[in-house]
């Protein structure tokens, strides 16, 4: 994450867009650098038939879309919000002025492109296999890694099933039977409806 202070010391501005509103669509040429402030930010493509396929959710804290900004090329999906959603955004050309200037801010942004390229990496393998459990873990591990709270022993897992279902390539049926299974194994806990991880195991 960069520094708010950092960001609007080069010009960026903090706005706000309603659930499921769109941020940028695929195909369009970047124009900014995103960084979510409060809210959730879905990546999408959709097919021909209209069905969703999520390649990633942003939280607080996190930056979005930012491959195609070095490279200029276009979008090579929709960002949409989930919730109602706060962002700080700078234009490119005040954003390249930044990162030249301060080193140390791209030093850290390749660290959480990398995070993001493992992650992909990762879980590549795993959406080829036919064993949901395992993907389901997979994705739960990373989360987990990737807290905020890196002193919390149990974490919510604060997507819904519908959402986890989209970036394992599963059917919500599957997420949901394949929770129920992990809970009576010890793997997670299921608490008012939501997903619960033990950061230690």
């Amino acid at each position: 994450m960069i520094r708010q202070e950092l960001l609007l010391q080069y010009g960026a501005e903090i706005k706000t867009y309603q659930k499921n509103e769109t941020i940028f669509l695929e195909s369009h040429y970047p124009t900014h650098y995103y960084q979510i402030v409060e809210g959730k930010v879905k990546m999408n493509n959709y097919n021909e038939d209209g069905k969703e396929f999520i390649q990633n959710i942003f939280v607080k804290d996190q930056s979005f879309g930012e491959p195609p900004l070095f490279i200029d090329e276009c979008y090579p999906a929709n960002a949409e919000t989930i919730t109602k959603t706060s962002i700080i955004q700078i234009s490119k050309e005040d954003f390249y002025k930044m990162m030249h200037e301060n080193p140390e801010v791209s030093l850290a942004l390749n660290k959480s492109l990398a995070r993001r390229l493992y992650y992909k990496s990762i879980m590549a393998p795993e959406i080829s296999s036919q064993e949901p459990e395992k993907r389901l873990l997979t994705l739960l591990d990373y989360l987990k890694t990737h807290r905020t709270n890196k002193d919390e022993k149990e974490f919510v897992v604060d997507f819904t099933r519908q959402q986890i279902a989209d970036l394992t390539g599963l059917r919500v049926e599957t997420v949901i039977r394949t929770f129920k299974h992990l809970e009576r194994q010890g793997k997670v806990k299921i608490i008012n409806a939501k997903i619960v991880v033990n950061t230690k195991s």
